[in-house]
């Protein structure tokens, strides 16, 4: 991989970091590579929000080489809504880009004395005012910094305003609505008074014969994918149809297991009636972007699965129009959707059950349905205005400064997604066990519940409502993923096992076989809990919130709730984890190359008996 570029902002110094090649070989690039190089950094002191936290962009090996998904980059750091690991994976064609300008990656220190944003072009540095662009929207932002550097073709990775404001679940988005939404990375960079940065190369990247051979191929059998063209025809939102069948689609803020208007809302509707065309990140041939028109002549992102059942059955609210605009405008403010969605449907939760009143909202009555309440909401959460200034600090603080906290549902302080594990057991496991909370891109196990298998490296199906008996799966697959997010290529690319070594190998001069792929990701995996066991993190941690251990009364799922504690028995049985502390073993450790992490967590040698529980 090319140099990582190290930003001071305080000081306006720069240097390069050079990867040692053991770090490459074993951890590949993207968000495992980025796990390595800020494992030292990372302390439980460690503000978040402080000049010293480090903001960190990270490429992965085969990013910008038009290979199967690989225009896709991370973003690491530290959480500040959740104290923990950070990372957040985007797409479009800032990460190519940047690649294209001489590096791999960003490692941002320090803050701005004012208003600031970064401009790098084929190696050259600049830090320049963002005064005039302070409070844009983040796609006014893209345009007026490409129009001020006289570069159309630049590319733009900026916050918006909750970024500015320091929204702990703030965003971070490049071209036209791709965002690393979950973390709040957003708000680390706006603490950091980092509006923009601007990147733009001419480098070419040298790939080997063998493995543009290998990149056609895979981009060939990618495109004709059943799932593939599914992804293409309806969109992610093309499961909502299905989930809300199984009850895996949460309803009225988790209490509901079906909603009657599901149809509404579907990706199959949003193809027949607002669709008009697709868009793609560098180098994809899925193109799974909806691009839609509301009737006013607007060309404008469509939304994905997690922003309309977030904005829809979560809220209760049934008209894709107007879920299509809450998406929006949260895009435009910078602010991740699920937690957005997820922290405003805890806030009508209280108000119905009378824990907030009238006079905590300003007046604004929040029932269920009403989206133009919600359109404030997010105005004022945005702006910190009124009860926003709460709301914009995530669920689990928002429930906390009403004696509610819980009933956020959240692991962690980071807000549960949309599969409910009510519906898909294995849901149970990646949410209470994900590095940075609850978080279904570190394990979207809901496919594997739905028979999305892999048995040759041990990704087997097991029936949708199992439990400690796909413990030992369900570690499998986020193995799998945790390479997916190294690499970095797009979860929703089925490219073979077999096949994703023979590109790593064509490019990178490697002789991997499946195995060392999956230990890979198992090694990266057990770094990210390694990091967050020195943050604090122990098994009392490993739970799941109270609303996803009450049995719904309807729809797919009716009267069945995952029995967490036995899968965690059987999971950390599996992972080779210590019952007592969380951590995982010196044993464990040492077979996956980690000596170095073994005197961090383990100052005196564990006891050698088996402390895990035995799963039934």
């Amino acid at each position: 991989m090319l140099p990582i570029l190290k930003i001071n902002l305080t000081t306006n110094q720069t240097e390069e970091f050079s990867i040692p090649k053991e770090w490459e070989r074993d951890f590949i690039g993207g968000a495992s590579l980025g796990a390595r190089i800020l494992y030292s950094t990372l302390t439980k002191e460690l503000n978040p929000l402080s000049p010293e936290s480090p903001l960190l962009f990270i490429n992965g090996p085969l990013s910008g080489t038009n290979g199967p998904t690989t225009g896709r980059f991370v973003i690491c750091g530290k959480s500040p809504a959740t104290n923990l690991w950070a990372e957040s994976n985007i797409g479009g064609f800032w990460g190519p880009e940047l690649r294209k300008a001489g590096y791999d990656g960003l490692w941002i220190t320090g803050k701005a004395s004012s208003q600031a944003y970064i401009w790098i072009q084929d190696g050259r540095f600049e830090v320049r005012d963002a005064a005039g662009v302070w409070g844009q929207d983040v796609y006014a932002t893209q345009e007026t910094i490409k129009a001020e550097i006289g570069v159309k073709n630049a590319r733009v990775a900026c916050i918006g305003e909750a970024g500015e404001n320091q929204v702990l679940y703030a965003s971070i988005c490049c071209d036209h609505g791709r965002l690393a939404g979950r973390t709040g990375l957003g708000a680390v960079m706006g603490s950091k008074n980092l509006k923009a940065i601007a990147v733009q190369g001419t480098q070419k990247f040298e790939v080997t014969q063998e493995y543009v051979r290998l990149r056609s191929e895979s981009n060939r059998m990618l495109k004709q994918d059943n799932e593939s063209r599914v992804m293409n025809e309806v969109g992610t939102a093309g499961a909502a149809n299905y989930a809300e069948y199984l009850g895996a689609m949460p309803s009225k803020y988790y209490q509901q297991g079906a909603f009657e208007n599901v149809d509404n809302i579907s990706g199959a509707k949003m193809t027949e009636t607002i669709l008009v065309g697709r868009s793609a990140c560098q180098g994809c041939v899925i193109a799974c972007g909806r691009v839609v028109n509301l009737g006013d002549g607007l060309k404008r992102k469509g939304p994905e699965y997690e922003t309309i059942v977030g904005f829809g059955p979560n809220l209760l609210i049934d008209d894709l129009h107007e879920v299509t605009r809450l998406g929006e405008l949260c895009d435009k403010y910078g602010m991740d959707t699920i937690s957005t969605a997820n922290t405003i449907g805890l806030a009508f939760k209280l108000f119905d059950d009378g824990k907030i009143t009238l006079q905590d909202t300003g007046g604004l009555v929040l029932d269920w349905g009403n989206f133009l309440s919600v359109r404030q909401l997010i105005r004022m959460i945005a702006r910190r205005e009124g009860i926003g200034d709460l709301l914009a600090n995530g669920s689990k603080q928002f429930g906390k400064s009403f004696n509610s906290e819980d009933e956020a549902v959240q692991v962690n302080g980071l807000e549960v997604a949309y599969h409910d594990p009510r519906g898909v057991s294995g849901m149970a496991l990646a949410y209470a066990t994900s590095p940075r909370g609850a978080c279904h891109n570190q394990s979207d196990y809901f496919v594997v519940d739905w028979g999305h298998t892999h048995e040759h490296i041990g990704i087997n199906f097991y029936e949708r409502q199992a439990q400690a008996e796909k413990a030992a799966n369900v570690a499998k697959h986020q193995d799998w993923r945790t390479h997916y997010n190294s690499v970095v290529i797009c979860i929703f690319a089925s490219v073979s096992p077999e096949m994703q070594v023979d590109l790593l190998n064509a490019q990178l001069n490697l002789n991997w076989t499946i195995d060392d792929l999956m230990k890979s990701g198992e090694r990266a995996w057990n770094l990210k809990r390694a990091i967050n066991n020195r943050l604090g993190i122990t098994r009392q941690n490993d739970k799941l919130p109270k609303a996803l251990l009450e049995p719904y009364q309807e729809g797919g799922s009716a009267g069945f709730v995952p029995d967490i504690q036995g899968m965690l028995s059987a999971y950390y049985e599996a992972r080779g984890w210590d019952w007592e502390t969380g951590k995982p073993k010196k044993e464990k450790l040492i077979e996956l190359g980690l000596d170095d992490v073994v005197k961090d967590l383990w100052v005196a040698p564990p006891s050698l008996r088996d402390t895990s529980p035995k799963s039934k």
